[in-house]
């Protein structure tokens, strides 16, 4: 038997592991360039040029620019969803929720200016709002499907995770807001703590007597 099969396998896994690493430079720089001189402003060429490839082989991978950013976002509903999963079956499933959460950050960027730059960009820029909404649906898919195994059995488990799910997410979306209003000032974990603390009292005492009592 010839052993042309044996040495293909090899081969093919060399090929695949530098399509790999193609891609994540391509990923990597050009988030880099979109958060420093804008989405809009930044060309594919200047994408390609910052990787070392040619135009060709950024268009094999991607289409567009906006599928740059929507591959960069997968790797954070993966570390969301990893996660929530590896979270003691014993803790609720709100804080497992904000766990998963908080172990994002970390994910974003190396430090709090890329941080936070690469959240303003993905929050604030009008021609990302598309692949920032479809980022937040797998988001709330992937955190449905983990809080309905931590929830009680009963007959509308998928409903209350699917709600909890959406919840975290205005959450999360709102301690975002909050951080860009502040100009990244903040750290954003902790920031993120206060709101999800703010919802819980809410829904719990929505009438606080020392403010909402009348004039």
């Amino acid at each position: 038997m010839k052993p042309v099969a044996m040495t293909d396998a090899p081969v093919q896994g060399l090929r695949e592991r530098k399509q790999a690493r193609v891609r994540s430079t391509l990923i990597a720089e050009a988030m880099r360039l979109f958060s420093t001189q804008g989405y809009d402003q930044t060309t594919v060429d200047e994408i390609a040029e910052a990787a070392e490839v040619s135009r060709r082989t950024l268009f094999r991978m991607f289409e567009t620019k906006g599928d740059i950013v929507l591959a960069w976002t997968k790797g954070m509903t993966q570390t969301l969803t990893d996660a929530l999963a590896a979270c003691p079956r014993d803790m609720p499933a709100g804080d497992a929720m904000m766990h998963a959460f908080i172990s994002l950050v970390p994910r974003i960027a190396a430090n709090r200016q890329d941080t936070y730059d690469f959240v303003y960009l993905i929050e604030k820029t009008p021609s990302l709002q598309t692949v920032s909404l479809q980022k937040y649906g797998k988001w709330e898919d992937c955190l449905a499907e983990g809080l309905a195994k931590r929830l009680p059995v009963r007959r509308n488990r998928k409903i209350a995770a699917r709600l909890m799910a959406r919840g975290g997410i205005a959450i999360f979306r709102t301690a975002l807001d909050d951080w860009i209003r502040l100009k990244g000032r903040p750290a954003l974990v902790p920031l993120l703590q206060k709101t999800y603390a703010l919802q819980t009292a809410l829904w719990s005492h929505p009438a606080d007597p020392e403010t909402d009592a009348p004039a």
